[in-house]
């Protein structure tokens, strides 16, 4: 059952102790569940979030959340441009904990309700990119995870392993992730700093004073690390409206050089998740979970049945030999053609480059002798030499 407001308020006491709360309201915004939460208002006006988990699993999330946050410097905070919590408190609470952070005003957008254009889907896509533009020593320092493009695919050949064992997922959908996994164009990617829990919902808006919307604040820190960064924009799959401009600022922002295959490997991380929805269900013993997964999967199969995944690639850097020796067969025959290949160029003057003032640029290169025809004449050396019968076959 969820923790009543005067629990919550309690609880932020034990995280606060110096601190006087003035009034306290649900903020049924924050966590989708996944957390009880409080806002609570101090005699000072500052306005702080209290959560408390609702299980082990989210609470797990919350202690690399709190990692998170402390890594985030104050060089770090300004280069983002928009803020992220303030950690204010914490407290053991029986078996959980207690966090309390700084609240970021404003309003969240779901994905499916994200409007074409560069308003709210263009500040995201941005918002994102300087995510990613964050230097590496942020996560590093914090030791953080980090993982390359061949631990990625490794996972998600464990991922494919474990639920292609269970028979509940169709043999198209298996197809489909197995050819994704074993193109290599798909993970030639750099790594960044990235936000890997990060949904439509994670970013707070407010309009300026133009009406323009724009990102204040990003929520959902406890996935910091090194990675994909596609990992970050997944959630577009569910933006039918507004993924394009996402991808777009996105694109505008970012600092990298283009990654081609990046909406590729968004579409498959979302589609993912329904795979580890089944594995979660799996791991857990819980056939509900397996089935209501299997039905997932199912109808995606079914949506996808004339999709191809991999069309947005671009085509493969080179042709495999065998292309390439057929491309020798409509290469034309030329033959030489006696011209003079000689280089004519006007950028010197022959002058110039004279050793001796008595040189001529033209003139023949005086020939050189070696001591054993030092006392020949020049002009006999270009003279046949008779040599007489006897002497065939003598040795020199």
């Amino acid at each position: 059952m969820a923790r009543t407001t005067l629990t919550l308020a309690a609880a932020a006491s034990a995280a606060l102790p110096d601190a006087a709360i003035r009034s306290t309201r649900r903020l049924t915004a924050d966590g989708s569940g996944r957390f009880d939460a409080a806002l609570i208002t101090l005699d000072d006006g500052e306005k702080l979030v209290v959560r408390i988990p609702t299980s082990t699993e989210i609470a797990a999330e919350i202690d690399s959340e709190l990692v998170a946050l402390r890594a985030l410097t104050a060089g770090a905070r300004a280069y983002l441009g928009f803020d992220a919590p303030d950690v204010r408190g914490t407290a053991g609470i029986g078996d959980s904990r207690v966090v309390v952070m700084t609240y970021l005003p404003g309003y969240q957008v779901e994905a499916a309700h994200i409007p074409a254009g560069r308003g709210v889907a263009g500040e995201i896509g941005a918002a994102i990119a300087r995510v990613h533009g964050l230097p590496p020593s942020v996560v590093r320092s914090a030791g953080l995870p980090e993982r390359s493009p061949a631990e990625a695919r490794t996972g998600l050949d464990r991922l494919l392993d474990a639920i292609g064992r269970s028979g509940r997922v169709p043999v198209r959908l298996m197809v489909r992730w197995r050819e994704a996994v074993e193109d290599d164009r798909l993970w030639g990617y750099e790594r960044v700093v990235v936000l890997g829990g990060a949904q439509a919902t994670s970013f707070v808006l407010q309009d300026d004073a133009d009406d323009v919307p724009r990102v204040t604040g990003v929520l959902d820190w406890q996935g910091l690390s090194i990675g994909d960064p596609a990992l970050d924009l997944h959630w577009t799959a569910g933006a039918a409206d507004g993924a394009e401009d996402v991808f777009r600022g996105y694109g505008d922002a970012v600092v990298r050089s283009p990654d081609a295959a990046l909406r590729v490997r968004a579409r498959l991380h979302a589609e993912l998740e329904f795979a580890r929805w089944l594995l979660h269900g799996i791991e857990a013993h819980r056939d509900d979970i397996v089935d209501d997964a299997a039905a997932l999967l199912d109808s995606l199969s079914a949506g996808l049945a004339d999709d191809d995944l991999m069309a947005d690639l671009p085509a493969r850097d080179r042709a495999d030999v065998s292309e390439a020796i057929a491309l020798l067969d409509r290469m034309p025959t030329t033959t030489p053609n006696g011209s003079d290949t000689s280089m004519h160029t006007d950028q010197f003057d022959p002058d110039e480059l004279r050793l001796h003032g008595e040189e001529s640029w033209d003139a023949a290169p005086p020939r050189t002798t070696s001591s054993d025809d030092a006392t020949m004449p020049v002009d006999d050396a270009t003279q046949p030499v008779e040599i007489d019968e006897k002497d065939r076959g003598a040795a020199p």
